[in-house]
């Protein structure tokens, strides 16, 4: 069974950790480096299919159909987000057990000082059709 794991992340308030380009270089670099031995063992299990980091909320861009389905584009960020999507991942696991072990994990990846974010992970299951019940 396939499910993406999509991590989020959120600095609006003081108990909340403050934004990566404030952490000590080391801090950085060890977090990364989760990441990157996270994807490897994920690999090593044959779980893994594909995981990215998204670019950060001042970058996005909100598009609706508008008049005559022309694009109409609304930049971000919105203040009134409170969680953002930083990154994801799509992993083939034998059971939904796994896949909730697999998202604990992620969302313990280390922070400032060394100490679990305890990000939240959303984790949804990837359908391939429709459910028969639906149908």
């Amino acid at each position: 069974m396939k499910y993406m794991m999509l991590m989020q992340f959120s600095g609006q308030t003081a108990d909340e950790v403050p934004p990566i380009g404030t952490w000590p270089a080391e801090d950085v670099q060890a977090h990364i480096q989760f990441m990157h031995d996270t994807n490897r063992k994920l690999v090593e299990a044959g779980e893994f299919v594909d995981a990215q980091g998204l670019a950060a909320p001042d970058q996005v861009k909100i598009v609706r159909a508008g008049e005559g389905g022309a694009a109409v584009v609304t930049d971000g960020p919105f203040p009134e987000t409170k969680e953002f999507l930083i990154g994801y991942w799509i992993v083939d696991c034998e059971s939904p057990e796994r896949a909730v072990d697999l998202a604990a994990h992620v969302s313990a990846a280390p922070g400032p000082g060394g100490r679990p974010l305890n990000m939240p992970i959303e984790l949804r299951q990837v359908m391939s059709a429709a459910p028969s019940e639906e149908l």
